[in-house]
């Protein structure tokens, strides 16, 4: 493979111990809703504030190895005359973009999705690899319902994904394979034990099928939870340990690593599940964090758009992303919440 060493040496980057990806690659939608809970209107100018306010947290890269950009981000400047990957990159962290183009209702199947954004693929790859991207990242969404998820999304799905992925590699570029399991609903924690672990198996029987090299990918997985209205909510203990089987059960080892997405936990529960599986769990791959909203939500809330807050606001995103680091160790206590610092 042309690019193999370039993956492999920004595979390990990403998952280097100790540090994690910010996910800010919110669309357009996503950050107009983000904005408005602080009421602020999502102009490009208050965009640029928030992700100048983000991206310029000090030591930021003791704790982030690479944070995952949008179309929009990749090509702003921002207020120190640096584009954004040109800082992010002068700073140690690794500049990512998002890649699909969001889901659409997956034909003859009522309620499930399929991930667009195949077509034009290389030719957008190409360009970002340009702007300075080092990895991109592709999220297909898996829903567990009554009769849901069906083999069929599951398995086209997967194969989009894999298809990315051969597609990002071909490029110089590591993938981040991201087949997330929704945690809305009222599904047990086995129910959501047994569709994650048919849908990693499927995505790696995938992934092999189009000779994706594993040493060159980090999988995006979702935590092995019970559904967000599920009466009787799983314990943390549990959690950690249904999802460290799940991933033993379906993960190659030649994988450099994981990096959970968060997927609607609170910011406190993300590191709590992330810390027990690092600190009780001999692992074959680094687990470690590539969260969005579990990182961000303190320092937005914080920010407010307004310049006097940047600081403390910067203070609160630099704790969530030295705890979470901490977490991808085994080496977070609660008692660190008590702080920021």
């Amino acid at each position: 493979m042309k690019h193999k060493n370039d993956l492999e040496k920004n595979a390990k980057l990403m998952v280097a111990p100790g540090k994690g990806i910010l996910a800010a690659d919110e669309s357009s939608g996503t950050i107009a809703k983000r904005l408005e809970q602080i009421n602020v209107e999502s102009s490009f100018e208050n965009r640029l504030a928030y992700r100048d306010m983000l991206f310029t947290t000090t030591d930021l890269n003791k704790y982030i190895s690479g944070v995952i950009l949008f179309d929009e981000t990749i090509r702003q400047t921002l207020y120190n005359g640096n584009s954004v990957p040109d800082y992010l990159s002068q700073q140690g962290i690794l500049p990512g973009i998002k890649v699909d183009k969001g889901t659409q209702p997956f034909a003859l199947h009522n309620e499930e999705f399929i991930t667009n954004g195949l077509d034009g693929l290389s030719a957008r790859l190409k360009e970002y690899n340009e702007l300075g991207a080092k990895f991109a990242k592709w999220r297909a969404v898996i829903k567990i319902e009554n009769n849901l998820p069906s083999e069929a999304c599951i398995y086209a799905n997967a194969h989009a994904l894999a298809r990315y992925a051969a597609i990002c590699q071909d490029n110089g570029i590591v993938p981040i394979v991201e087949p997330e399991v929704l945690m809305n609903g009222s599904h047990t924690i086995e129910k959501c034990y047994d569709v994650t672990k048919l849908t990693q198996e499927v995505v790696f029987d995938e992934l092999a099928k189009l000779d994706v090299m594993l040493e060159g990918i980090i999988l995006k997985p979702s935590m092995v939870i019970s559904g967000d209205t599920c009466e009787s909510q799983a314990e943390p203990d549990l959690v950690a340990e249904m999802t460290v089987k799940c991933l033993k059960a379906t993960v190659p080892a030649n994988v450099p690593g994981c990096a959970f997405l968060s997927g609607g936990q609170s910011d406190v529960d993300a590191t709590v599940h992330l810390n027990l599986m690092n600190k009780k769990y001999d692992l074959p791959w680094n687990l470690t964090f590539s969260y969005g909203r579990a990182l961000q939500h303190p320092a937005i809330m914080s920010w407010k758009g307004l310049k006097e807050n940047v600081k403390t606001s910067q203070e609160i995103l630099f704790h969530r992303s030295m705890v979470n680091g901490l977490a991808s160790m085994g080496e977070y206590n609660s008692s660190m919440e008590d702080k920021v610092s």
